[in-house]
C-alpha cells in the first residue's frame, strides 16, 4: 500500500471525482492543479457534454480554468463508471438531500457506491465528501464497497471521509481551505493524507470517519443556530420598532465575545438548512434529544411565512391582495453574488406566492433560469429590470442582495419594495424623494 501513498504524494496517481457539481468540479480543479490526472464521473449527460465542449456551468470554475484542466488530457468527464478501474483514488461528491419528511436521503451515496464497487481495483482509496450523519462511511458506504468489489478493507480497499467545505462566492477556493480527513485504519488515513496533502493548503487529521463526519455537522449547526437566533431577534425587535441590523452593526464593534450573523428570509444552500436534521435523525436512533438544534430549524423554517405576512400587510395597505398581484422577486440564489439556488428560500416564496394566486416573475443577474427540482416545480427565466416592469409590479420582494443589482434604480421605479435583507433600510426616511414604499421584512 506504500506504493499508492508514494504515487499520491508524487502527484502521479489517477484520481476520480464522482459528482461534478458545486463541490466536485472545484475539487477536480484542485486535483488537476496539483498535477493529478483526473476523471470526472457524473450521471447527468448534460454536464458531461458541457464540459467536453469546454463550457463550465458554475462560477467557481470558469471556462478558462476548465480549459487549463483539460489541457493535455489532464481532465476528462464521463458517465462511464467502469472507468473507476483505472483510478487509484476516488472522491465521492454526490448530493445528500432530505426527504419530504426531513430524513436523510442517502440514495445518491448508495447508488454511487453500487456503481463503483464492481470496478474497483486493488490498492484503491475511496473518500466520501458528501455531508452526512456520523456513521455513514462505516455503516453504509463501506459495506457496499466491500461486498461489491470483493476487496479487503484496510488492505486492498482503503476508505476515508473528508467533508467538503465549499463557500461559493468567496475568495476561499478549494485549494485554500484546510481539509479535515478521518479514517478508521492507519493505511486509509495515510492514503487520504497523501491525496489531499499536495492539493490543499492544510490537512487536518482526526481519528475516525465519525469524527470527520461530526466536524462538518458542527460547523454548519453552529451557523444554523446563530442565524436562527438573529432571525428570532429580527421578529422580536420588529415588534418593538428596533432595527435589528443597526443592533448587529453596533454589537459587532465589540472586539471579543461576539460574531455577527445576519437575519434573512430563510436558510439556503446545501449544508446549513440540511445538516442539523442529519444529526437530529441520527441522535434519535441513540435515544438522545436535540431540542436546541431542532428549535433552530423550526425558527429558520418559519421565516418565509414571516416574510409573506409582511408582504401581505404591505399589499393590503395599498388595497391589494395576493390573488392576481404582480410580484417581482429580486434574487433567487441562496446567497449574494453566486449562481447557486440549492435550498434557496426564494424557491419556497415563489411557490407559496403562486399558490396564493400571485403572478410571479424574478430577476437574478447570476441565475438565468429556474427549472423544476426535487421538491419544487418552477420553470421561469430571469427577466430584465426595466422601468416598465418595476412600475407595473404590485411589489418587489428583495430575497437575495446581489451586488450587481442597482437598488437605487429599483427604488426609483417600484411602487412597493419588501426588503428581507436590509439593503434599503436607510432609504425609507421622509427626505427620500423616491416614490417607493419600503417595508423591512
Amino acid at each position: 500500500m506504500s506504493d499508492l501513498v508514494d504515487r499520491l504524494k508524487a502527484g502521479k496517481a489517477r484520481v476520480g471525482v464522482v459528482g461534478l457539481g458545486y463541490v466536485g468540479l472545484p475539487l477536480s480543479h484542485a486535483f488537476c492543479s496539483a498535477g493529478f490526472q483526473v476523471v470526472g464521473l457524473d450521471v447527468d449527460p448534460r454536464k458531461i457534454e458541457s464540459l467536453a465542449a469546454g463550457q463550465s456551468y458554475i462560477d467557481a470554475v470558469d471556462d478558462a480554468a476548465l480549459a487549463t484542466m483539460r489541457a493535455d488530457g489532464g481532465f476528462v468527464a464521463t458517465t462511464d463508471y467502469s472507468r473507476a478501474a483505472e483510478l487509484d483514488a476516488i472522491a465521492i461528491c454526490v448530493p445528500t438531500p432530505l426527504t419530504v419528511h426531513r430524513d436523510p436521503d442517502m440514495s445518491y451515496v448508495e447508488a454511487t457506491a453500487r456503481a463503483l464497487a464492481p470496478h474497483l481495483s486493488a490498492e484503491t482509496l475511496v473518500v466520501l465528501e458528501s455531508t452526512t450523519y456520523p456513521g455513514t462511511t462505516t455503516e453504509l458506504l463501506t459495506p457496499i464497497l466491500v461486498e461489491g468489489s470483493g476487496l479487503t478493507l484496510g488492505e486492498s480497499l482503503l476508505v476515508a471521509y473528508s467533508p467538503e467545505r465549499e463557500n461559493p462566492g468567496s475568495d476561499w477556493s478549494t485549494a485554500k481551505i484546510p481539509k479535515v480527513v478521518g479514517a478508521d485504519d492507519d493505511r486509509s488515513r495515510a492514503a487520504a493524507q497523501a491525496l489531499y496533502g499536495g492539493s490543499v493548503a492544510q490537512v487536518v487529521t482526526v481519528s475516525t470517519t465519525r469524527a470527520a463526519e461530526a466536524t462538518k455537522l458542527l460547523e454548519n449547526i453552529y451557523r444554523c443556530v446563530n442565524i436562527a437566533l438573529v432571525n428570532e431577534l429580527k421578529v422580536c425587535f420588529d415588534a418593538m420598532d428596533i432595527d435589528v441590523f443597526e443592533v448587529i452593526e453596533a454589537a459587532k464593534t465589540k472586539p471579543f465575545g461576539f460574531q455577527a450573523f445576519y437575519p434573512g428570509p430563510g436558510l439556503g444552500g446545501h449544508c446549513i438548512p440540511i445538516d442539523p436534521y442529519y444529526l437530529s435523525w441520527k441522535a434519535r436512533g441513540h435515544g438522545v434529544p436535540t431540542r436546541f438544534i431542532e428549535l433552530a430549524g423550526e425558527v429558520n423554517h418559519a421565516m418565509p411565512d414571516y416574510v409573506l405576512g409582511k408582504l401581505a400587510d404591505a399589499l393590503n395597505a395599498r388595497g391589494r391582495a395576493f390573488k392576481d398581484a404582480q410580484i417581482l422577486v429580486l434574487g433567487v440564489a441562496y446567497k449574494p453574488n453566486v449562481d447557486d439556488v440549492r435550498e434557496s428560500p426564494a424557491l419556497v416564496l415563489i411557490e407559496r406566492l403562486r399558490g396564493k394566486g400571485s403572478a410571479v416573475s424574478y430577476h437574478d443577474p447570476h441565475v438565468a433560469e429556474l427549472t423544476s427540482g426535487r421538491h419544487y416545480s418552477i420553470d421561469l427565466e430571469s427577466v430584465a429590470l426595466t422601468p416598465a416592469l418595476l412600475s407595473s409590479s404590485d411589489a418587489v420582494l428583495i430575497v437575495t442582495d446581489h451586488a450587481a443589482v442597482d437598488y437605487e434604480f429599483v427604488k426609483a421605479h417600484a411602487p412597493l419594495i419588501v426588503d428581507t435583507r436590509g439593503v434599503l433600510r436607510h432609504s425609507s426616511g421622509d427626505s427620500d424623494p423616491s416614490p417607493a414604499t419600503i417595508v423591512q421584512a
